[in-house]
């Protein structure tokens, strides 16, 4: 059984090399992750670039990160697609790759109406074979599950947990409104993620904790315990991450991240570019930054293994 997800979640980068994924690299990202706290991850989703997955990828990179885990934390699915007899087939393969949960985007591009996506959810959720997480992020999908649609939706049995990625206060109010024993609730937008916890949000799944879980698991920690002053600490520090994995589509820039922290290729598949050179300098202050120690022991450059300038060595070499 899927215990309740909550904490720190990532949703995790995909590394690349010029002739398919490089599992190595993956590994290595895994295994630091899991030594910074890191809670739960995704494996595929938008960060993890599904999109540009063969269909033998997507099932490999599943395969190779549930037994890289071993049930250590729960492993999430990215299995959404555009129309509901392809999201059921994509779930199903990766229920068979072993994965604890399926991560179900609202169906992009074709627009369906709340009545659309409340049969969508549910026909996922009674053939899929996993439990589902809603995942509702309009800016990319085009397409916005209601607070009322999801409270539907909540209470179908294989339905455990919706991915907000709406930001607003009043969306995270109404949606927080709806937790359950069942039902959880988490934010999928790093910026507002400590007031959504503050608010009830049971946790995070992130994109910047694919380059600093440590501090991320620490904030969701000070958040979740109500230690306004900690969570609020952090989160500042965190806020030059955010801003810069927010200067280009992602993942194009926490890739860039990773490079710097020697863990993969920074390079996106296509159509995506990497990270623009205008912003190379500014990535390896906010990474050096990170590597220099943030609040209290969980820091960064203890989580990867890193003195401060590395990421500036790192940085002019790639340059």
């Amino acid at each position: 059984m899927l215990k309740r997800l909550g904490g720190s979640i990532t949703a995790l980068a995909t590394p690349f090399r010029a002739d398919g994924l490089d599992l190595d690299a993956f590994a290595r990202l895994i295994d630091q992750q899991l030594a910074a706290g890191t809670q739960g991850f995704v494996v595929a989703g938008s960060t993890g670039e599904a999109h540009a997955l063969e269909p033998a990828e997507f099932e490999t990179l599943l395969a190779f990160a549930v037994e890289r885990v071993a049930r250590r934390v729960p492993v999430l699915a990215g299995s959404g697609n555009a129309t509901t007899r392809k999201t059921i087939a994509t779930t199903r393969r990766a229920q068979a790759c072993g994965v604890d949960a399926a991560l179900v985007v609202t169906p992009y591009y074709v627009r369906p109406t709340q009545e659309g996506l409340l049969r969508h959810f549910s026909e996922v959720a009674d053939h899929g074979g996993l439990p589902v997480v809603l995942y509702n992020v309009p800016s990319r999908t085009g397409c916005d599950l209601q607070p009322e649609t999801t409270r539907k939706l909540s209470r179908h049995g294989a339905i455990v947990a919706i991915k907000e990625a709406c930001g607003d206060a009043e969306r995270v109010a109404a949606v927080v409104a709806l937790k359950s024993t069942q039902f959880c609730i988490l934010s999928g937008d790093d910026p507002t993620c400590m007031l959504a916890m503050l608010a009830g949000a049971d946790g995070v799944i992130s994109v910047a904790s694919n380059a600093a879980p440590a501090p991320m698991r620490a904030l969701c920690d000070a958040a979740l315990a109500g230690n306004v002053a900690a969570a609020s600490r952090l989160d500042q520090e965190l806020a030059a991450l955010y801003e810069l994995i927010g200067v280009e589509p992602n993942p194009i820039p926490v890739k860039w991240c990773l490079h710097l922290l020697g863990l993969g290729a920074p390079t996106p598949r296509l159509p995506l570019l990497t990270l623009s050179a205008s912003q190379h300098e500014r990535a390896a202050q906010v990474m050096a930054s990170l590597a220099g120690g943030l609040s209290g022991p969980s820091a960064t450059s203890e989580a990867f293994g890193l003195m401060p300038g590395d990421v500036q060595v790192r940085h002019s070499d790639a340059a």
